[in-house]
Order: C-alpha cells, then sequence, then structure tokens
C-alpha cells in the first residue's frame, strides 16, 4: 500500500538515518502525499468501483461462465473490488493520519496485499488460458473443478503473503500524527522490511510478467501466421495489455526493489536523490493501484460479446431508472395534493 513512509523510517542500518533527517528535510513530500494520495485514492475508488461492479453484474445476470477466462476475469473482479474498498482508508491515513484503531489496520493492510497480488496473478491466470485457446490446447475436461482449484490456489497464496500485514502492521507516531504502518522487530527491521518488499516484487509483477510475455509473444506469432480480418485488432489487444501492464507495474516494483536493496547496504546518502525516489514511489504506486481500474476496459469490455452485455445492461439501468422517476413523480404530486387539502383544513 501508499503511505507517506520514507527513508527514515528504517533508523536501524549502517547509515545514520537520525542525522540524516536533520540534514534531509522532507516536510513538502509529505504534504504532497497528503494532498495527491486522498485526490488519487478518490478518483480511483470512483472509477475502479463503477467498472468492476458492472462486470460483476453482467456475470451475474447475464453471461454464463462457460470458459477459465470467464472465472478469472470474474475472481479478478472482485479482487480489484475489495482493493478499492480499502482506499477510503488509505485516503483518510493519508490526509490526517490512522483514525480506525489497530483492528482495522490489520485488516486493511492485508486485504491490501491479498487483492493486489491475487489480481495480478489472475493477469497470468488469464494470459495462460488464451494462449492455450489460441494453441487449440484442449483444457475442458473438468475445467470447472481446475479452473477453482486454480483461483483457491491464487487466493491462498495471496493470504499467505499478507501474513506480515497481520502480524507486524501497527499504529505509530509518524511525522507529528498517527499512522498505520509495519513495526518489525528492531534486531531484523532491515532483513524482513528487504525479503517481503522482494518477495511481492517477485511474486506480483516478475511471476506474472514473465508469464504474460512468454503467453502473449507465442500467441502473436500465431496470430501473425493466420490469414484473418480480426488479426490486426487482436494483435492491438496484446499489446494493450502487455503495454499498460509494463507502464503501471514496471516503475513501481523498480523502485520498490530499489528500496528494499538501499534498506539493506544504505546505497542512497544524497538527500535530494532520497527525496525524489520518496517523490517517485507515491507516484508510482498509485500508477499500479490505478491498473485495477483498467482492467474491466482491457480485459472484459474490448471483446465484442461483452460490449453487448454492457450495452444491454446500461439500457436495462435506464429503464429502471426511468420507471422509478415516474413513480417517485406520480408519488409526488399526489402527496402535494393531499398535503394542500390538510393544510387548508387546519387552517
Amino acid at each position: 500500500m501508499t503511505t507517506t513512509e520514507t527513508y527514515e523510517d528504517y533508523n536501524n542500518t549502517a547509515f545514520d538515518y537520525d542525522s540524516y533527517e536533520e540534514l534531509c528535510k522532507k516536510h513538502d513530500i509529505r504534504r504532497f502525499a497528503s494532498v495527491f494520495l486522498p485526490a488519487f485514492y478518490s478518483v480511483a475508488f470512483v472509477v475502479g468501483i463503477a467498472g468492476n461492479s458492472l462486470v460483476v453484474a453482467i456475470y451475474a445476470y447475464y453471461k454464463k461462465m462457460k470458459t477459465k477466462t470467464d472465472v478469472y476475469l470474474l475472481n479478478l473482479a472482485v479482487a480489484d473490488l475489495l482493493l478499492l474498498f480499502t482506499l477510503p482508508f488509505w485516503a483518510v491515513d493519508a490526509s490526517t493520519g490512522w483514525q480506525f484503531g489497530k483492528a482495522m489496520c490489520k485488516i486493511t493492510s492485508a486485504l491490501y496485499t491479498v487483492n493486489f497480488s491475487s489480481g495480478m496473478q489472475f493477469l497470468a491466470c488469464i494470459s495462460l488460458d488464451r494462449y492455450f485457446s489460441v494453441l487449440k490446447v484442449s483444457t475442458n475436461q473438468n475445467f470447472r473443478r481446475r479452473c477453482w482449484a486454480i483461483c483457491l490456489f491464487v487466493w491462498i497464496t495471496s493470504m499467505l503473503l499478507s501474513i506480515p500485514d497481520l502480524q507486524f502492521s501497527e499504529i505509530r507516531e509518524h511525522n507529528g500524527k498517527h499512522a498505520c504502518l509495519p513495526s518489525y522487530p528492531k534486531d531484523s527491521v532491515k532483513e524482513l522490511t528487504a525479503f517481503i518488499q522482494i518477495l511481492e516484487t517477485v511474486c506480483c509483477f516478475v511471476i506474472p510478467l514473465l508469464i504474460m510475455l512468454f503467453c502473449y509473444s507465442a500467441m502473436a506469432k500465431v496470430l501473425v501466421k493466420t490469414p484473418n480480418i480480426k488479426r490486426s485488432r487482436s494483435l492491438k489487444v496484446l499489446l494493450a495489455v502487455v503495454g499498460m501492464f509494463l507502464i503501471t507495474q514496471l516503475p513501481y516494483n523498480a523502485i520498490k526493489f530499489w528500496r528494499a536493496i538501499d534498506i539493506v547496504y544504505a546505497l542512497i546518502t544524497n538527500c535530494q536523490t532520497s527525496r525524489t525516489i520518496d517523490l517517485l514511489m507515491q507516484v508510482t504506486s498509485s500508477m499500479a493501484l490505478f491498473h485495477s481500474c483498467l482492467n474491466p476496459l482491457l480485459y472484459a469490455y474490448m471483446g465484442t460479446t461483452f460490449k453487448s452485455y454492457v450495452t444491454k445492461t446500461v439500457k436495462k439501468f435506464g429503464s429502471w431508472r426511468r420507471q422509478r422517476t415516474q413513480s417517485v413523480e406520480e408519488y409526488s404530486m399526489y402527496s402535494d395534493n393531499h398535503v394542500e387539502e390538510t393544510s387548508s383544513f387546519s387552517i
């Protein structure tokens, strides 16, 4: 998750960060985070909830889950929704400090990690399923049982990754206000922090990225050789999926990995470099989070059949709104006449 946490929080390193804090002031970075993060979280919450809720609604009312991709898309939308539901808590945390108690600190931190990591793994599952479908590898035998077993494995793996959040997340005094931050044992703070950040980078970025690159590059080779009028559109979709994943995830994970290495070896001793890294961490982590808002567009709405379901859902919602408005107006007219009669009688 994104917090206003900075390098000086890890003060048990070979480099003396206590004296470093006196020399390197970061009040402007914290002010930026206290304004930028709540605003960004608000936009991401509204956009992401709308898009992913529509995906869940379509699967619930219209589209039957006939393929593994359908199952993965539904689980991906649920993971994104649960991730987005934590954003109001982090918005308040960035703006005024943590106000929700120790238990909610642990639960919200764990939920963020579970759903962020599961979302990345479901993206890898979708790419594998599409790879097998393009290569016409039969995976229909007991597909429901196998598919839900894979989904269960993804959720369990993500829950395991969230154990450190449940164990170590605490409410700490940080820059004059309370904050929900990990509090590792002092004798192993460097090792644990670096290990957890590297583990999350490998499981939530490196492995999914390698799977996606392998699958989509193999699919692109097959599509290039296929004489089909829809080939160019399919290639554009592949490029959009991989490109958006790299744009949103690569900068954040590169900086996260660099910070993990710096925690152990204290590579950064320049104040301006440290300030820049802290600022980039706020921006790139927000970019990575915004991928949960783009998933419905990239994976669901690009399909022609899914577009028809979206149109049908919007039309049905519009019809329902018109009927509701008409009924409210009729009730309002009746209510007004009734009130006028009562008022004149009372006078």
